[in-house]
């Protein structure tokens, strides 16, 4: 049985590795940093245009929200007008006089 991995229990006389609290936060902010600016490599937003490019990105989607705001308000402007002229047309219907 293989009991050598990362997973195995740590004998009392393996040394572990040590490290000051500043060093290691210093270590996980560079590595962070380092995964952050690779994400943004991936999807084509690195380089000089970058803050330029998010900002357009966010542009669009501001716009692309108003659109779709816009759009329910107009269905729900034409529902509204449209049961008001069949209500109006019943009652003409039931107030005509012969």
């Amino acid at each position: 049985m293989f009991l050598g991995g990362p997973m195995a229990p740590q004998d009392k006389h393996t040394p572990l590795v040590t490290l000051p609290q500043e060093d290691l936060e210093d270590m996980l902010s560079r590595a962070a940093e380092r995964g952050a600016r690779r994400a943004l490599a991936d999807v084509g937003l690195d380089g000089e245009n970058a803050r330029e490019d998010i900002r357009e990105l966010r542009s669009l989607l501001q716009a692309l929200n108003l659109a779709k705001r816009t759009a329910w308000q107009t269905m729900v402007r034409i529902a509204t007008t449209g049961l008001l002229l069949a209500l109006m047309a019943g009652l003409a219907i039931k107030f005509k006089q012969p």
